[in-house]
């Protein structure tokens, strides 16, 4: 079995990189990828681990982007993560967080919320900050009960400190993990929108843009959501990835390779990935 998608501390995960490897190689899994949101920065200790692992480890990133009015993310696996380009890429959307970040704190201190930048980078692990930093806080100074209560109410989609996040467009993101040499991967489809999106034909739509195929398996389906999804990736032609999401003590009960229990994303997916890739590499120039 295989993991293409879990989470570390340099994103919002509770474990270090190297840590997910060796839980990897323990479980048995064949191959691993780290796909933090929006950042590199722990890659290089991920993959440092490989001499001592058995378990293949993968390179991955996961893209915040904007489709239909509605938060997308994008997978991107299997690049060259020392591509000068795609770093430089990279490093502009860090940016365009830190500002983010800031106007996050003006709409919470114009609320009364007595809240700094510096209160909030005290729950971050590492230099990257995301809204999960700051749910964690508002949730520890008793504004909100819950670190989950603060994204609905307060600094989620539709609350009264929300700042929109600068987001690619899916050509953009496939573009940029393209010419990586990479492959473009929709993460967890089932769970964007709220449900209203009708993916036969969105995913025929972002196919058109370059994504080469989308998370059929994931640790949070049910067997008629997997079989849904895999349908669809074969009706399409498009590559049927798959993760567990893991993320440590963020998700109780969700485990890396298994998901809540039932997963099992074989070997042939990976294979069927790395095959897709030297279309869009050579589409790429790369």
């Amino acid at each position: 079995m295989i993991d293409l998608h879990c989470h570390s501390l340099f994103s919002d995960g509770t474990d270090a990189p190297e840590t997910l490897a060796l839980m990897a190689n323990t479980l048995g899994l064949t191959a691993l990828a780290l796909t933090d949101h929006d950042t590199l920065d722990g890659l290089p200790r991920f993959l440092a681990t490989q001499p001592h692992v058995q378990t293949r480890l993968l390179t991955g990133i996961e893209l915040s982007c904007r489709f239909l009015g509605r938060e997308l993310h994008i997978l991107g696996l299997l690049f060259d993560a020392e591509d000068a380009a795609f770093r430089a890429r990279i490093q502009e959307i860090r940016d365009r967080r830190c500002r983010r970040n800031d106007s996050l704190i003006a709409r919470l201190q114009s609320l009364g919320i007595p809240i700094s930048l510096q209160d909030v980078r005290a729950c971050a692990p590492t230099d990257l900050i995301s809204r999960t930093h700051f749910a964690k806080l508002l949730a520890a100074m008793g504004v909100v009960p819950t670190a989950l209560e603060a994204h609905r109410k307060l600094i989620g989609e539709g609350s009264p400190a929300f700042v929109p996040f600068q987001e690619l467009s899916p050509t953009e993101a496939s573009q940029w993990i393209h010419e990586a040499g990479g492959v473009a991967i929709v993460a967890h489809p089932g769970r964007f929108a709220g449900g209203r999106f009708i993916w036969d034909e969105a995913m025929a739509d972002l196919r058109d843009m370059g994504i080469d195929g989308f998370e059929a398996y994931y640790g949070e389906y049910g067997p008629e959501e997997q079989r849904r999804f895999l349908e669809l990736a074969d009706r399409l032609g498009m590559v049927p990835s798959g993760g567990s999401d893991y993320h440590g003590a963020l998700k109780p009960g969700l485990e890396m390779g298994r998901g809540r229990g039932n997963l099992r994303i074989p070997d042939s997916a990976l294979a069927a990935m790395e095959n897709c890739r030297q279309g869009p590499s050579a589409r790429a120039g790369v």
